[in-house]
């Protein structure tokens, strides 16, 4: 394949309200999307979007935005969506996706009311930034009114040690948790392992990438992994990954790192070709006031991915 011509597009985008991370919070989301033309006419797309809080370098962005571009022009060529190019299986319609509200004590009973009338089946919510007996106190009113069949999946993004970690776990026993991710500050396989074997429902790393090696896969200390391909630098990387994943019995999501429209997309069809039944962490479009481009729909819970050759993406910018 022949590039003709390559281009690099700044954005910086206003957020509807601040996103929480372990390090704070921030009220814009700040990249830029690569655009390759090829020799025949075609154009990829690819967005680096670099995340510190997130373990999301330079150098690691701008090879998932490169790759991703490349990626996006090969599945054009070979006609198909990008998601039946990485899987070799049939394109993957939509996708279910939990909604996030952000910090647990700013959630509303309307909200969770409003969350199941949309059709949503998961809501995730950070936890791990006020007193952990508030934190507690506050799951354990909005399950009074969580409507029939929602769950919790729940982020503490590195924040207790493990005493802390264990008495927060032992208090969500009656409470309709789907997960919780990265619940120890200094995360280590024995640590994890034991604190797995106290909980009924799945714990995941997200950030603690450097926990998995050959020995992660052969003895999993947590039933989950969350994907972010930005992290991991490409899209390739991240398939390989879930396949090693799933082959040791370990769940798999994909989330977004709050990338513009353009990431989004890439991470919905990596989420098709690598986890296509799990339920995704993929409806951040709306925490954006303004996008890069169109963004994927989601009805009744469930993400629609395009259904256009490649990555699908459609810029707003000339």
């Amino acid at each position: 394949m022949k590039i003709v011509a390559a281009d690099w597009l700044p954005y910086a985008l206003p957020l509807m309200r601040p996103w929480q991370t372990s390090q704070g919070e921030f009220n814009e989301r700040q990249g830029r999307l690569l655009r390759l033309q090829s020799a025949d006419g075609l154009t990829g797309w690819g967005d680096c979007a670099p995340l510190p809080e997130f373990g999301i370098s330079e150098d690691a962005a701008t090879a998932f935005a490169e790759e991703c571009a490349h990626l996006d022009l090969i599945a054009q060529q070979a006609g198909l969506p990008l998601n039946a190019w990485l899987s070799g299986e049939p394109p993957v319609g939509n996708l279910t996706v939990n909604r996030n509200f952000g910090p647990i004590l700013k959630c509303s009973v309307e909200a969770l009311a409003d969350a199941a009338e949309a059709g949503f089946s998961v809501l995730k919510f950070k936890v791990g930034v006020a007193s952990i007996d508030d934190e507690i106190a506050a799951l354990h009113q909005l399950g009074k009114s969580l409507p029939i069949g929602l769950q919790l999946r729940l982020d503490a993004n590195r924040a207790w040690n493990f005493a802390d970690a264990q008495h927060f776990i032992a208090a969500c026993a009656s409470l309709p948790v789907e997960g919780l991710e990265e619940p120890l500050a200094e995360p280590t396989p024995d640590l994890l392992q034991k604190l797995q074997s106290t909980a009924a429902f799945p714990l995941a790393i997200d950030e603690s990438v450097h926990l998995i090696d050959a020995d992660f896969f052969r003895h999993p200390p947590v039933r989950r992994i969350v994907i972010k391909p930005a992290r991991h630098g490409g899209l390739l990387a991240s398939v390989e990954l879930a396949l090693r994943a799933r082959a040791a019995g370990i769940e798999v999501v994909v989330t977004s790192s709050l990338e513009s429209a353009c990431g989004l997309l890439a991470c919905a069809h990596l989420a098709a070709a690598a986890a296509p039944d799990a339920v995704h962490g993929l409806a951040t479009a709306d925490w954006f006031a303004d996008d890069t481009g169109s963004t994927p729909t989601i009805v009744g819970g469930r993400l629609q991915l395009p259904t256009s050759l490649g990555l699908g993406f459609q810029t707003f910018k000339p």
